[in-house]
């Protein structure tokens, strides 16, 4: 007689059914927002290969300072004077087209043929301890024979710091830090960070490292045990990335610090003992700053440098009273006011345009939820944007536009940009569905507008206006990637990643209770 299956026993599951089951709970636990570190690598990985050897500015005095940084006789000789260096031509040779415009990056076709080039005598170089050495010592570990090789995988190394630091963030942030982190670096990046974050200069890490200084601190005061031991971790390893690359940045990482510990200050025993390890940190950047001739700057100005605007306001209080009604002109050059690479690749006014007026939307919303300390901490960052590049000018007698640039103040944006966003633990960053949709449509469009100019640029010079990058291409890697197919790539996954963070801060908005976000917060 058959045996009969109990009432109460379940049927034998298949391993088909059981793979099914499988992938149905996996669909169902899959969050989109996971996407987003891999299209932010597809975003700025454009970036990088958007611009040839030698374009971020004085590349060839960074690049020769990373093939240096060992004095390796494969990459670096003695010169004729303790003050020189013997490098490989290239490094010297593949600023040809710097502020030349009309000169696409074509002048390096035997660069990119792999040809022999003599070497090169050289002043040009961090010889002297001009900028702190950490930057160099550890990229210049990636410097090698075939320069070109080697220059894209430093790129490479500087956008997964980027990514991997704001993705390990992310993750450890509670939800509230989160949105502060989306729209942090959203409103700060176009296109002015993103051009840096993808090249070879130390100011990657000057981005990279104060921005997530100022997130790492806020989330070392918010949390215990285990987790607030790898918040000081990452604190300080962007404290030292930060300090390590630019003297100004190390300035610049002491402020972030700074205005996390008062953001979140108290007078509780607690919070003293907190304080030890951001003010560790602190000490660290200091010294690093002290020892760097950066520091000088601020006392003899700087000598040698170039930009955009007149060579002169006057002296004394009339170019002080010129600089002052002309500041704001490097803060937009943040946000593509001013030209990329060599300051020759001018942007359409539309990147300022919208990029502004995005930073400018979510800056004034950020204003809506205000206490005394935020306050504090707006006025005083801002007027450190201010003071710090008057004070600089002043002293070397320059007016706006001439030695200062946007890049050497952008850490400090960040820094305002992050403030201006936070979100004490009651209230919650609220935007409308049009508004963020405006926001994304703004920034993507900076984004996308950019990306191709910096191509063309490149590509042909300036002097070609059509709007197919592939058609009469003077330069280009040697990838199987078009410059047409470069620009769509990327300005695809920069619009998917800006929508797709945007829509996880209106998640995590929803998730929160009714009375974080309406509870009007204490102004104490």
């Amino acid at each position: 007689m058959a045996e009969q299956a109990r009432p109460d026993e379940k049927p034998p599951v298949s391993n088909s059914g059981a793979a099914l089951s499988r992938i149905i709970l996996i669909r169902r636990n899959f969050a989109i927002v996971w996407l987003a570190p891999l299209l932010a690598l597809i975003a700025f990985g454009s970036w990088a290969l958007a611009s040839p050897i030698a374009s971020s500015p004085d590349d060839d005095f960074h690049l020769t300072s990373l093939w240096c940084a060992y004095e390796s006789p494969e990459t670096c000789l003695p010169g004729d004077s303790s003050t020189t260096r013997t490098v490989p031509g290239e490094l010297i040779d593949a600023r040809c087209f710097a502020s030349k415009p009309y000169v696409s990056a074509a002048c390096q076709e035997d660069l990119f043929e792999h040809k022999v080039y003599p070497n090169t005598v050289t002043k040009r170089g961090n010889f002297n301890g001009g900028y702190p050495q950490v930057y160099y010592k550890v990229m210049g570990v990636f410097a090698g024979p075939d320069v070109a090789s080697s220059v894209l995988l430093m790129r490479a190394i500087n956008i997964a710091l980027f990514v991997g630091f704001a993705s390990v963030l992310f993750g450890l942030l509670p939800q509230t830090r989160r949105s502060t982190l989306i729209w942090g670096w959203l409103l700060t990046t176009v296109p002015l960070g993103a051009f840096l974050v993808a090249s070879n200069n130390p100011s990657a890490w000057a981005v990279t490292g104060v921005g997530s200084s100022f997130l790492a601190t806020l989330g070392y005061l918010e949390s215990q045990g285990r987790r607030r031991a790898v918040f000081a971790m990452l604190m300080l390893i962007a404290t030292l990335m930060a300090a390590g690359s630019r003297g100004d940045a190390a300035m610049y990482v002491v402020i972030a610090i700074g205005s996390a510990l008062v953001l979140k200050a108290n007078l509780s025993k607690r919070f003293v003992v907190a304080c030890i390890a951001p003010f560790t940190a602190s000490i660290v950047a200091l010294i690093l700053f002290v020892t760097s001739r950066q520091a000088t700057a601020s006392v003899t100005g700087i000598q040698g440098g170039a930009g955009p605007g007149e060579s002169g306001g006057g002296t004394g209080l009339q170019l002080l009273v010129h600089n002052v009604f002309h500041i704001t002109s490097l803060w937009s050059g943040v946000l593509g006011g001013w030209g990329l690479g060599w300051l020759d690749t001018r942007m359409p006014d539309i990147v300022p345009a919208a990029s502004t007026a995005a930073f400018i939307a979510v800056g004034f919303k950020g204003l809506q939820i205000l206490t005394r300390r935020k306050a504090l901490v707006i006025i005083g960052v801002v007027a450190l944007l201010a003071a710090v590049p008057l004070l600089v000018l002043q002293q070397g007698g320059d007016a706006v536009g001439v030695d200062v640039q946007p890049r050497y103040i952008l850490p400090l944006v960040v820094v305002l940009g992050f403030v201006l966003v936070f979100e004490p633990v009651s209230r919650s960053l609220t935007l409308s569905r049009a508004q963020r949709w405006a926001v994304i449509i703004a920034i993507s469009t900076a984004n996308a507008v950019a990306l191709f100019t910096n191509i063309r640029r490149y590509v042909t010079g300036i002097d070609n206006p059509g709007l197919n990058l592939d058609n009469g291409a003077e330069w280009w890697w040697s990838i199987p990637v078009s410059p047409m197919a470069l620009w769509s790539i990327g300005s695809i996954a920069f619009a998917l990643l800006a929508s797709i963070l945007v829509r996880e801060t209106d998640r995590i908005v929803s998730s929160m209770p009714a009375t974080m976000v309406t509870e009007p917060e204490s102004t104490g």
